[in-house]
């Protein structure tokens, strides 16, 4: 499905999908996309979605539309164009279209043959990348130059494709840029998309400079750059016999400065600024010698637009990760919502009963809804207990502990309830198993959430009785311990098997949060265990839990003498 994804500006990371027909977008809230932008209209565009393609309609704008930076009133739009509206920039992505002949047609991978390939070298990319540092003493000085450029932008992106954060990305391109070019201070700026300010981000300074030592740039060099998006050199000394040379050299030195931009894939991003400074002497002693040269210029403006894009990566990498924050967010304020609303409808109805039976002095009906209260406290208790084990990160609190005590008392907590839905709950534990070290409280949560949707599941019976069996078994040769929980319910069809232990997916409808077996998973992994599940459509399910059988360590004695 076509879609168009916010990257700039203050709705950074909404996805907005557009289906066949005609989407309008602006700032009034009657609008199929409403962007919170100042600068974009009311009514700004329309995007017109087809089977043939989509295309983009300015409605008479007051800032315009311009698609990959030129401006449009009528344009057809291809996936990966990219959309600015005001302060909003969107990357329209169309659909995905197989091409004619598919890839896993066109490829096959095939067994070892007679007549197979031999591999006769092979090389790791530390030993590859080795090539642009090997220097030949009978090299031409200009292919010298040209492979230390290479290896200076291999390096550059090497070092911009390890990291995320911004600000470590910034200090690690100054940092390399004082490596490879001979400048005394330098700084990167960011533009900001609010103001469309110049911001410093890094300062650097070789001489360790203090920071009282303030660094100024000409603004007509950043206004230019900024405006023709190219890279300038610059120096204050003139090319002018008739200037008194030797007098301003004194006085002054002489100041040379790079300036870039930082120009990436769909807008400039920001602008890198160099500078050196040559003392008097030194310019007396070498006139019109500089230290910055065109090939200086353009290994920065490379440099530069690695940045840039590097940036621009971070910055998409951080609002995917936001829109899907987000998305989770949402996703479970939505699925709690639900399920307190259920809950607090079961202990409203509750508290009916027994307003009315305490009205009617009726000790039967205000019996009947304490427990429905009573029922729907459990219920939010253990919703709440669900909550806090899968979000909080945790260590195992691992202590001497018999499973198969564990195992009797999830089943004497769970009997009434089973009674309650007519299904038979049996304990068929190994008598012969030693006392383990692990987590009881964790394991007891986790095999109670694996009980409570087997009586659920067998309760849902007609054809026959509902049964639930718990089981405890030793494997003394492979060191593990299991947990069996085995039901004859309705078991779960192939579709939904591999969903179970996915975070509010629950086949329980309104009884169901979906936390319970993720919960379980969760915990049974804390252990370095793992949790495995069969089952049939309509036969019935057998959740395996496999723990490592860690046995306790034997307690020091200490002899006590004799007299």
């Amino acid at each position: 499905m076509p879609s168009l994804f916010v990257i700039q500006g203050r709705d950074q990371g909404k996805r907005f999908e557009l289906e066949n027909g005609t989407a309008q977008i602006g700032r009034d809230s009657n609008n199929t996309i409403k962007l919170h932008d100042t600068e974009v209209s009311r009514n700004h565009a329309r995007i017109k979605v087809t089977d043939e393609g989509s295309e983009w309609i300015d409605d008479g704008s007051s800032n315009g539309s311009f698609v990959n930076s030129l401006r449009v009133t009528n344009q057809q739009l291809k996936s990966g164009d990219r959309i600015q509206i005001g302060r909003t920039l969107m990357i329209y992505t169309g659909p995905t279209k197989a091409p004619a002949t598919a890839a896993g047609d066109a490829v096959g991978i095939v067994g070892k043959k007679q007549n197979d390939s031999r591999i006769i070298k092979s090389i790791s990319q530390e030993e590859g990348s080795q090539l642009l540092g090997s220097f030949e003493n009978d090299e031409s000085p200009w292919l010298a130059r040209a492979r230390s450029n290479l290896q200076i932008m291999y390096r550059t992106a090497l070092a911009v494709s390890h990291t995320l954060d911004i600000d470590q990305l910034l200090e690690r391109i100054m940092e390399l840029i004082f490596e490879w070019v001979d400048a005394d201070r330098g700084c990167v700026m960011l533009v900001d998309r609010e103001t469309d300010a110049l911001i410093p981000k890094v300062r650097r300074d070789r001489k360790d400079e203090t920071s009282e030592n303030k660094l100024e740039i000409s603004k007509t060099i950043l206004d230019y750059v900024r405006a023709n998006r190219e890279g300038v050199l610059t120096s204050n000394a003139r090319d002018d016999e008739r200037w008194d040379m030797a007098a301003s050299i004194v006085k002054l030195g002489v100041r040379e400065a790079i300036c870039v931009p930082m120009q990436g894939r769909y807008d400039m991003v920001g602008i890198i600024y160099i500078d050196t400074f040559t003392p008097p002497e030194v310019s007396l002693q070498n006139p019109g010698k500089n230290k910055f040269s065109e090939e200086h210029l353009k290994l920065m403006v490379a440099i530069g637009h690695q940045a840039a894009l590097a940036v621009e990566d971070t910055s998409y990498y951080s609002a995917m990760m936001q829109a899907e924050r987000l998305a989770a967010v949402g996703q479970t304020i939505a699925s709690l919502s639900h399920h307190i609303k259920n809950i607090l409808q079961g202990i409203r109805g509750g508290s009916y009963l027994i307003e009315e039976g305490l009205k009617a002095d009726d000790a039967e009906i205000t019996r009947k809804g304490w427990g429905i209260v009573e029922r729907n406290q459990d219920r939010i208790s253990k919703l709440v207990m669900d909550m806090l084990t899968f979000s909080k990160e945790r260590e195992p609190d691992l202590s001497p502990n018999d499973i198969n005590e564990v195992v009797r008392d999830v089943a004497e907590l769970m009997q009434s309830r089973a009674s309650e839905m007519n299904v038979a709950l049996e304990v068929a534990v190994d008598e012969t198993m030693p006392i383990l070290t692990f987590d009881a409280e964790g394991i007891h949560r986790a095999i109670l959430n694996i009980v409570t949707n087997a009586i659920d599941a067998s309760s849902e019976l007609e054809d026959r009785k509902g049964k639930v069996i718990i089981a405890t078994s030793l494997d003394t040769e492979a060191q593990t311990v299991h947990i069996q929980v085995t039901d004859n319910g309705t078991g779960i069809g192939p579709d939904s098997i591999d969903k179970i232990f996915t975070v509010f997916e629950s086949n329980k409808g309104n009884r169901g949060t979906g936390l319970g077996l993720p919960v379980s998973k969760k915990v049974v992994q804390e252990h370095s265990g793992e949790i495995r599940v069969d089952s049939v459509l309509n036969q019935g399910s057998t959740f395996t839990i496999t723990l490592p059988a860690i046995y306790p360590e034997p307690r020091a004695t200490t002899e006590i003498p004799l007299d």
